[in-house]
């Protein structure tokens, strides 16, 4: 049975999704191509049509499809690499990016300690916790909005598994900066990476197996290199733009 990155079994229509997502990936469809009727595809797969249809609609919120009422589903062309949110928002980027580095200053501090003191102290609660943050980041990846809200929940029950209630205190006070900064913390992350949301689900992944695995040098340093992605992009001359 195929499970998920938390090792949750996947549902019908979430490995429908998924091998059409590798066909795609992998190249096996072309852009512009149509896939086959949901009919087709149901007894392809051996699954409801509405399974077919929930999986199609996942993949169309992923920008992967394009489903046209009445004409078909197709194969849309790839999408643009992620730009500098400074080129975005030239007009205010300097301002944005000296508070974004000076946040990022202090999450390098605390966070990674963090990491490593919830890699010692955190409970199996903490672990259900963060686990269920990583499924909600995985069934949302075509929504920013909802991504981004577990993104800062997930680094939140990470100051909280630490049990250091002074810890917690103080990633509770930064909360609203995390928000305001995290769009632009993310978007310079899918910049840096050329990549995806499932990349940086695999990020949050991979720290929080330290975590579970109780290997406090190991999340430390997989939430600096987090950071240091970022910071990197921000400090390139003239922010990269």
């Amino acid at each position: 049975m195929e499970t998920n990155s938390s090792g949750r079994p996947l549902k019908s229509h979430e490995w429908v999704m998924s091998d059409i997502r590798k066909q795609l990936e992998e190249g096996r469809l072309a852009t512009g191509q149509r896939l086959p009727s949901v009919v087709d595809l149901a007894a392809q797969y051996g699954v409801g049509r509405s399974t077919v249809r929930e999986a199609l609609s996942a993949l169309k919120a992923m920008g992967m499809l394009d489903i046209r009422q009445g004409g078909g589903t197709f194969v849309k062309a790839a999408a643009a690499e992620p730009q500098h949110p400074g080129l975005l928002h030239p007009e205010s980027w300097v301002d944005r990016a000296a508070s974004l580095r000076q946040i990022l200053e202090v999450r390098r501090v605390l966070e990674t300690g963090c990491a490593s003191l919830a890699a010692r102290n955190r409970s199996e609660a903490d672990l259900s916790d963060l686990a269920g943050t990583l499924r909600e980041m995985e069934a949302h990846l075509g929504d920013e909005t909802r991504s981004e809200q577990a993104d800062v929940r997930f680094h939140q029950q990470m100051a909280a598994a630490t049990h250091n209630p002074v810890l917690a205190d103080l990633m509770g006070s930064l909360s609203q900066k995390l928000h305001d900064s995290m769009r632009d913390t993310r978007a310079l992350w899918f910049y840096a990476e050329r990549s995806s949301a499932e990349r940086l689900l695999r990020e949050h992944q991979a720290i929080y197996d330290a975590i579970a695995a109780r290997n406090g040098a190991e999340a430390s340093a997989r939430m600096e290199l987090h950071i240091a992605k970022v910071e990197q992009v921000l400090g390139e001359k003239g922010a990269g733009i």
